[in-house]
């Protein structure tokens, strides 16, 4: 499937009307409706009627006279006008020991002298984070770099400084980290399994691929280093969620041999992200590179679908996520919680937008011991809704994509919208697949099981 050049796939899933988009699967003719994310089967004729009215601007009548429209939007051009914190990330090091050819990081230290967070603006951030919320809301504490593990013993203690006060309040609390592996050791793992971590490693595919983008500063490979010291983790599934997450560029495109190797590895699940904006251009995806990608992420979900029909499990996030969100209806003017509900922490306290944008003054958002600049909170939130960007407010998937990460829009534009429209049109398809055929799925996985 390609989407580059206008082609017949491009043309099915470019953007018709605002309103709807339209698929056929083996069970005949659908429609998506982007107002509170639905779903409808609908006949031949209704289908017929509504293909009309994409080529004549009538599609809003067409929904009404169907009775598939509703009385108000559910999503207007109202931004959110405040939006108390619930999750921070803390980037506890603000330096690397790897030199990933293409690092938003610049390297870790984000262009600027390399650093560490200590711990007294590690807890001022803990009790922000307190301070935004009442007990009977979670939290979430996330731990970034940089390679966060540089910092470890920081880490440990913001964690049970974290813990304590959450405890005292009677508040639910959870904790994650993305680190590359490297300086894992085994009584992390006992860390890690003791708060409920959920893990994230960063891994570029088998060894090749991974070495080649993610190596040490000297140049040796990473990619044995880091599966030897995350099998400590990898033995505790019980206790913990260690996923893989994988960064594409045009340099490791066969998507179905890292996802099966690693999931063979013992991760829990593996996740495709595109580098669409690097400080460089190294690695960024051209448009021929996420046609490839998109060919690669629909043969990993053909592979899901099959292993879900054979009551199997093939954790591929990527799809996991999208179906579950489908199957919620879950409809959002933004892409992420970025400079709303979650924030990022500089190492010295300084509050920005999401943990990218670590060290830019436009994505400035205050400082822990000040609290959240909510002038500049609101201003964000008007600028990024999704009715505000072009041409966002004239797609169909635009409540489902947000928009786009803030972070690659800002500093690229949006060269993935073909792949990202490519994709949710694949989603949409196999989830009216699974629906029909494995509605167990979809309960299993609401009830926190598996295929």
């Amino acid at each position: 499937m390609t989407l580059a050049g206008g082609s017949p796939a491009a043309l099915s899933t470019a953007p018709r009307s605002p309103h709807a988009h339209l698929l056929r699967t083996e069970a005949g003719g659908h429609v998506f409706l982007p107002d509170g994310s639905r779903l409808f089967d609908v006949g031949e004729d209704a289908f017929e009627r509504l293909e009309s009215a994409m080529a004549t601007g009538g599609v809003e009548d067409a929904l009404v006279q169907l009775g598939l429209a509703l009385p108000q939007p559910r999503i207007d051009d109202t931004p959110l006008s405040s939006a108390p914190v619930r999750a921070l990330s803390l980037a506890i090091a603000q330096k690397c020991n790897l030199g990933c050819t293409y690092c938003y990081a610049e390297g870790g230290d984000f262009g600027a002298r390399p650093k560490n967070m200590d711990f007294a603006t590690a807890t001022a951030a803990v009790d922000l984070l307190l301070a935004e919320t009442t007990p009977d809301q979670r939290i979430n504490l996330a731990f970034l770099g940089g390679e966060p593990l540089i910092n470890r013993d920081v880490l440990r203690q913001t964690v049970l400084y974290a813990a304590n006060r959450a405890g005292e309040r009677g508040q639910p609390i959870g904790f994650s980290i993305t680190t590359n592996g490297t300086l894992l050791r085994p009584d992390d793992a006992e860390f890690f399994a003791a708060h409920r971590f959920a893990v994230t490693i960063s891994l570029d595919g088998p060894r090749a691929a991974h070495d080649r983008q993610r190596p040490f500063k000297g140049g040796r490979g990473s990619f044995d280093q880091i599966l030897d010291r995350a099998a400590p983790l990898l033995a505790r599934k019980g206790a913990m969620q260690v996923t893989a997450r994988v960064t594409v560029t045009p340099q490791n495109l066969d998507l179905r041999t890292t996802l099966d190797e690693l999931l063979e590895a013992g991760f829990y699940s593996v996740g495709f992200s595109p580098m669409l904006a690097s400080p460089t251009g190294a690695g960024e995806m051209s448009r021929e590179a996420l046609d490839a990608m998109l060919a690669a992420m629909i043969a990993c979900g053909r592979e899901f679908e099959r292993r879900v029909l054979r009551g199997e499990v093939y954790a591929f996030a990527n799809l996991m996520t999208a179906l579950s969100e489908i199957h919620k209806g879950t409809h959002r003017p933004y892409p992420c919680g970025a400079g709303a509900g979650y924030l990022g922490v500089a190492a010295e306290g300084d509050l920005a937008a999401c943990h990218r944008f670590v060290g830019d003054e436009a994505a400035a958002f205050g400082h822990v011991a000040e609290g959240v600049d909510r002038q500049r909170q609101a201003q964000w939130l008007r600028e990024r809704h999704v009715h505000a960007q072009s041409p966002c407010k004239g797609c169909w998937a635009r409540y489902l994509c947000g928009g786009g990460c803030h972070h690659e829009t800002l500093a690229r534009g949006r060269p993935a919208c073909d792949f990202i429209r490519g994709w949710l049109h694949y989603v949409l398809e196999a989830y009216l697949r699974l629906s029909a055929s494995r509605p167990e799925y979809f309960v299993a996985r609401r009830g926190g099981g598996g295929a």
